[in-house]
């Protein structure tokens, strides 16, 4: 009676995950059909004409850094080129820095203002609110009427204001995202596989639901806000570590618009080690979670949104807690296994399963158009994209515990500081990341689970020639090299 009821308790669970998987990947479908749909329509809008000097607004580009050595030069001189009239453009470099690089920005930013940039180095005596808190600062004492924004790894090109700054014309919009490029996309199995997964954002996603008037987010960086937008959305608040999401969601529940622009692409670096994409990682799943406590019930009774847009909103919302529903689906599969053989349930319940790889079809299906588009090749890529997506789709099951963490850590409320991404100035497979002094030097305790799951899922293996059930073996392998990736580069990533 009591294992029958832990099976039962078991199987509710595992099938409320699938279930939870199953509505994201449909969502993600209904996003391809509208991006498909969006990508053949001819749009008029009004647009500042930049040919007319008094057309042309005044734009601060902010920069919030904090200890970039390796990339700082790098940031400076990209910025300074772009492409706008000196006197209706400024550059505050926020810095927060408390490391040497804090002397040799100052340093950098006179030998700037020397040569007749527009450049101020802004310096707080503290680093309250993290990079929401440096941005609110700036805001304070910026000119512009139209505030850029630019993490330290991010290159844009030289007309990206031209681009940009045109669509506010509209005096309704209050954001203008770019997609994000990657420099470094080739350099190792790591970086195609968040380039893989930020792709898919920067199209599917982000086309999707601003096609159809649903909320997006503007995504902390390469993107452009309306000063007023910002003011009027209640300012940037440091509560939730995505800061982004958070001032996104209260700036079109006050029915600012956003505008996407999937064909200006902003260059940036992707995290190289392991560790630092853990990082990046924690803080963006933790800060959804957040943002998903904070910000869901002013969506859902929000009364001028139409029902599809709080649906959309919703899923947006809880995005990150699609991990802890793989990790729940892949931890409880083992047992799963032994309960379908013991004949305590009826047969047919396990069917259900089948429910993961119907969502896995989908997200297939979805993610070939992100490939086919970003990479211009047709259906003769099939198999290299075949390839990309089984590889990414293994080592994203081994950051579900990881991941997992942080959404419930931000479910909970429980509050954690900001934690930089460490930048590293990498662009080819020749360069080398060793002796980044940002790096962490210490080992997680996620890790020592991550390797004791590796081992449970070879377990997980091994008892499908036992029960002579093969169904979960491709599942169960997948889990096995996605967990020994994860722990393997995060123990061998040191510097």
């Amino acid at each position: 009676m009591i294992l029958e009821l832990v099976s039962y308790i078991i199987l509710s669970v595992y099938i409320l995950a699938l279930l939870l998987i199953l509505f994201y990947s449909l969502t993600q479908l209904n996003l391809l059909i509208n991006y498909l749909r969006y990508r053949n329509e001819n749009l008029n809008e009004p647009k500042f004409n930049f040919l007319d000097a008094r057309e042309i607004p005044k734009v601060t580009v902010q920069l919030p850094i904090y200890n970039e050595e390796y990339v700082i030069d790098r940031l400076l001189e990209n910025i300074v080129k772009l492409e706008y009239p000196s006197n209706k453009l400024e550059i505050q470099v926020l810095d927060d820095s408390t490391d040497g690089s804090l002397v040799e920005t100052a340093e950098k930013v006179r030998v700037l203002q020397s040569m007749g940039y527009p450049i101020s180095h802004v310096i707080r005596n503290n680093r309250k609110g993290f990079k929401a808190g440096a941005l609110k600062a700036g805001l304070e004492t910026a000119t512009g009427d139209y505030i850029a924004i630019f993490d330290a790894d991010f290159l844009p090109a030289s007309d990206w204001l031209k681009k940009t700054v045109p669509y506010f014309k509209d005096p309704d919009i209050g954001v203008v995202q770019t997609r994000w490029g990657h420099i470094n996309r080739n350099y190792s199995i790591l970086t195609k596989i968040q380039a893989f997964a930020l792709d898919a954002h920067f199209t599917i996603e982000q086309v999707g639901r601003n096609a159809k008037g649903h909320f997006i987010n503007f995504n902390g960086t390469a993107g452009i806000w309306r000063k007023t937008c910002i003011i009027d959305a209640g300012n940037w608040e440091g509560d939730t570590l995505t800061e982004d999401l958070d001032l996104s969601y209260r700036a079109q529940l006050k029915n600012w618009k956003f505008k996407y622009l999937e064909d200006v692409e902003t260059p940036a670096e992707l995290p190289v080690v392991i560790s630092a994409a853990r990082t990046q990682q924690f803080r963006w799943n933790k800060g959804g979670a957040e943002n998903f406590r904070k910000t869901v019930r002013n969506l859902l009774s929000a009364k001028n949104l139409s029902f599809k847009t709080k649906f959309h909103g919703f899923i947006h919302l809880l995005n990150s807690s699609m991990f802890l529903c793989a990790f729940l689906i892949s931890f409880l599969s083992v047992p799963i296994l032994f309960i379908k053989h013991q004949s305590i349930l009826p047969v047919w319940i396990f069917d259900l399963t089948g429910i993961f790889i119907l969502s896995t079809l989908i997200l297939y299906f979805c993610y070939w158009f992100t490939y086919k588009n970003i990479q211009d090749e047709g259906w003769k890529s099939i198999f290299a994209y075949t390839q990309m997506f089984i590889t990414f789709f293994t080592v994203i099951l081994g950051f579900t515990l990881h991941n997992s963490f942080a959404v419930i850590e931000g479910h909970r409320g429980k509050r954690s500081d900001f934690v930089r991404t460490p930048k590293f100035n990498i662009k080819n497979v020749s360069d080398s990341w060793k002796g980044n002094k940002y790096l962490a030097k210490s080992v997680s305790g996620n890790i020592v689970l991550e390797a004791l799951l590796m081992l449970y899922f070879f377990f997980g293996m091994i008892s499908g020639f036992w029960l002579n059930d093969f169904t979960l073996f491709p599942f169960h392998l997948m889990l096995f090299i996605g967990f020994g990736f994860v722990f393997f580069h995060s123990i061998t990533a040191r510097v």
